[in-house]
Order: structure tokens, then C-alpha cells, then sequence
């Protein structure tokens, strides 16, 4: 059986993630290299995968291999390979970039479309309002002065029916007939359909 032909470097062993990670905890310079060599390519098909942008699938590929210098104490063998903690890291900073990239656009979007919605103007506020009032106090007028009072006692002094009765010393039943009719009129002159 022949032994295959390597051109250019001899195939090395790969490196022990697990033990790198341990040395970069302790400030290895040297083994961050390593990890960096041997996992930035897998960092990055991660980011791309995941953000279909190079440019910013560069920028987390990065901003990957800092955390995990910043953090290798972190990593704990028990709960998995140094690679699948490294690419898991990938994973969801490039997911993380995806969310606030479209939090972001739905920032943007929101605030062009109330860009575009008209002030409030509180001046036609004031007038629409004050024409509103005057014309209620002309309804109010052509109410007889029993219905005048009960619907001013019940709506704009927030008695209730039988407080109303014994405000104007009447029969509770005349004063809702009063009030029934009152309202009625009322209605018919500022023109609400029912």
C-alpha cells in the first residue's frame, strides 16, 4: 500500500481545541493563534450562513474570536466540544446581528411613517370644540325647562335618576320620561343617528 503524497506543508495533527482554550484562559498569546487558525474559518461559514453579508459576517467572525480570547475561563469541557462552544458563540452573535439589524430597519421604518403623519393642530381642535359646545347649548334651548334640568343635573352634574327626582321634588318615573324625551331632542337637533 502506498503512502499518499502531501504537496507543500506535512499534514499536522490537529491541535487539542480543548487544552488551546485552557492556555488562552491563562493569557497564551500563542495559543490563540493556534485556535484562531484553526477555527476562523469555521467561524466565519457560520456568520455567513446565518447573515448572507460578507461584510458584516466578517464583523462578527471577529468580534467571535475576541469574545472567546475574552472569555475562554468560560468555557467548560464537561458541556461539549471547544469547537461546537466556539461555533455556538458564532451562532448567536450572528443571530444577534440579524435581530438588530431588522430592529433597526423597523426603527427606521417607524419613525419615516410618523415623519409623515400631519401635526395635530390644536388650534382646529379648539374651534372644532367650542362649535361643538355652542351648538349643544342651542339644543339645550329648545329643550322645556323640566328636560333642561334633569339632563343638566344627569350629565353635566352626574346625578343619578333618582338623585335627579329628588333634586327637582318629582316622581322618579317623570324624570326618566323627561330625560328619555329630553335626550331625544337633543339628539334630533345636533343631528346623531341612533
Amino acid at each position: 500500500m502506498k503512502e499518499p503524497v502531501h504537496i507543500g506543508k506535512s499534514p499536522s495533527a490537529k491541535p487539542d481545541l480543548q487544552q488551546l482554550l485552557h492556555e488562552v484562559a491563562l493569557g497564551d498569546q500563542e495559543a490563540f493563534a493556534a485556535v484562531y487558525d484553526a477555527v476562523a474559518g469555521s467561524v466565519l461559514g457560520i456568520a455567513r450562513a446565518v447573515l448572507r453579508d460578507h461584510a458584516q459576517s466578517e464583523e462578527v467572525a471577529q468580534d467571535v474570536l475576541v469574545e472567546v480570547w475574552r472569555t475562554a475561563p468560560r468555557y467548560r469541557p464537561d458541556r461539549g466540544t471547544a469547537i461546537n462552544w466556539i461555533l455556538t458563540l458564532a451562532h448567536r452573535r450572528a443571530v444577534d446581528r440579524v435581530r438588530s439589524v431588522e430592529a433597526a430597519a423597523a426603527r427606521d421604518t417607524k419613525a419615516a411613517l410618523l415623519e409623515h403623519q400631519p401635526a395635530y393642530d390644536e388650534v382646529t381642535e379648539q374651534v372644532e370644540t367650542r362649535l361643538e359646545q355652542e351648538q349643544v347649548r342651542r339644543c339645550l334651548r329648545t329643550l322645556t325647562e323640566l328636560q333642561r334640568q334633569s339632563v343638566t343635573l344627569a350629565y353635566y352634574r352626574g346625578l343619578t335618576y333618582r338623585e335627579v327626582a329628588e333634586a327637582l321634588a318629582l316622581p322618579l318615573g317623570t324624570v326618566k320620561t323627561r330625560l328619555r324625551d329630553g335626550l331625544i331632542r337633543l339628539r334630533d337637533c345636533l343631528g346623531v343617528t341612533a
